[in-house]
Parts: structure tokens; sequence; C-alpha cells
């Protein structure tokens, strides 16, 4: 049983964060999830540079901290599972970098009034993997380390040809699908992912706006109910597609006890397509 943590708290997510590195890296920089967590609360508060606190309602600090809370418990259990390749105490560090840097493209600097965040929706990839750059190198990273955490955010482009993203290792590729994964999982599986739906609608609809493309913007669904009639049909054919085979079943290693045993994001992701379809009127 996973135990409930609330994540519009980031310090509650900072300290099963911090026990997670710590069953990993006993003798590990103490230090490290405190100063990142830091770094990242800065950013999506104002108070990075020039740029504004976080306007985008969907893909807010709380989205961050569900994925985060999500990869760290993969990374863990992988680890006490001791899988292959091991991923060793740098690449966990960037990896946790990288998972609470992925939506930093949704930032706005100063001087962008127009909209929120969200009409970055198309773009916000390659904001973040800048952001991250601009981030890391003003805390001394080397360009190694910056370009590892890049490939690590690439994983998270809905439409993004793995295959192409040239990975420094096997290790370096499965910490990033791990990020992808926990990404798709962290929100899908959130007590409040219904309710949130016509938030994530509002998105997409401002992101068709701005670009001024539907097809390209996210404009593909027509209104708040025909996003939410498709999102079982988007769970069962692509994000079980893309957990399964694209990033490895790494999802499987979230299963208490490993391997047989109960899934808790999985099992949240099922209650909330089947609550989803029944206050549609759809049956499961």
């Amino acid at each position: 049983m996973v135990p409930p943590i609330d994540t519009t708290q980031p310090l509650a997510v900072q300290a099963e964060v911090q026990k997670a590195y710590a069953a990993m890296f006993p003798h590990g920089n103490r230090d490290f999830v405190s100063q990142v967590f830091g770094w990242v609360n800065a950013c999506f508060a104002g108070e990075y540079r020039d740029y504004l606190p976080i306007d985008a309602r969907y893909h807010d600090l709380e989205h961050t901290l569900q994925g985060t809370l999500c990869m760290a418990r993969l990374l863990q259990a992988r680890h006490k599972a001791k899988a292959q390749p091991p991923i060793d105490q740098r690449l966990v560090e960037l990896g946790i970098i990288a998972i609470l840097l992925h939506d930093t493209g949704y930032l706005k600097q100063r001087g962008d009034d127009t909209g929120t965040g969200a009409k970055y929706t198309l773009t916000h990839v390659d904001r973040s993997v800048e952001f991250a750059a601009t981030l890391m190198s003003d805390h001394g990273y080397y360009e190694r380390d910056i370009a590892s955490v890049q490939r690590m955010i690439r994983c998270t482009g809905v439409n993004v040809k793995l295959d192409a993203i040239a990975f420094e290792s096997e290790a370096e590729k499965v910490t990033g699908f791990g990020l992808g994964t926990a990404d798709l999982l962290g929100q899908m599986a959130a007590e409040d992912y219904v309710e949130k739906l016509p938030i994530l609608y509002a998105e997409f609809a401002e992101s068709a706006r701005y670009t001024k493309d539907k097809a390209k913007g996210g404009g593909f669904f027509n209104s708040v109910e025909d996003l939410m009639q498709k999102t079982p049909m988007f769970w069962d054919k692509y994000v079980r597609a893309k957990i399964s085979n694209d990033f490895l079943g790494l999802y499987q290693f979230l299963s208490d006890p490993y391997p047989n045993g109960h899934n808790w994001y999985i099992d949240r992701i099922e209650h909330n397509m089947t609550r989803l379809q029944r206050e549609l009127g759809v049956s499961a």
C-alpha cells in the first residue's frame, strides 16, 4: 500500500523523495534533494531570473510534484530489485533534476502578458530543455550532465521518436524512460484527475488559439466532453502501450511486492477511468 502524500505540499513530497534517495544511497549527498527542490520551488514561484510565477493551471507545480514522487518511488523500487543496468547516484540525481524541470517550459518571462503558459503546450518540451540548461549552468553543472538531463526531458514529448534520442548509455536511457513513465502515471493516478480534465482541455484550447493551428496546437478535442470521452481510450490505447513497450515496462517496479503485487498507480488510474466512464454514462 502506497502511503498517501499530499502533492499540493512541496515539503511533503520532498520528504518522500529524500527517503527514497537515502534508501538508495545512504552515503549520498544529504543536501541534494532539499537543494534541487528549493531551486524548483523558486522557479515556479517567480523567484528565478526574469521568470513569472507559473500560471498554467494544469501543468502547475503540483503536476511536477506528482511525477517526481512517482519517479523517486520507481527508481527506489528498481534499485531494491537490483535490476540491470544499475542506475548510479549521478544518474538518479540527474533524473530527479530532469523530472523537476520537465515542464518549466510552461513558465513565462516578465513582459509576456498574453495568455497563460499553456499557450506554449506545443513547444514546452524544447523550452524546458533550454530552461534546464540555463538553470543547471547557473548552479555549476558540467555540459555532460546538462545534456543528460535534456535527453531525459525529451522522453516526455507526446510524439517523440525515442530511438532518435542519442542516450549516453543504457542506464541513462532507462532513467529517461522512468521519467516518461512517472510523468504519465503521476498525473493520471491523482485523486482529482477527473476533476482536472476540464482544466487540461482549457490548456489545449489556449494552445490552439495561440498557434492558430488547431491540428498542431492541441485543438483536436472539440469540447471538454470530447476530451473526457476520449480519455479512457487514451489510457487504454496510448498510455498502456507507451509504458509497457516504449518505456520497457518500468511501471512494473511499482508493484508491491515486486513483481506480481498490486500496483497502486495502475489501480488508481483504472479507478479513475471507471469513474469517468460512469459519470459519462458509458459502460466500462
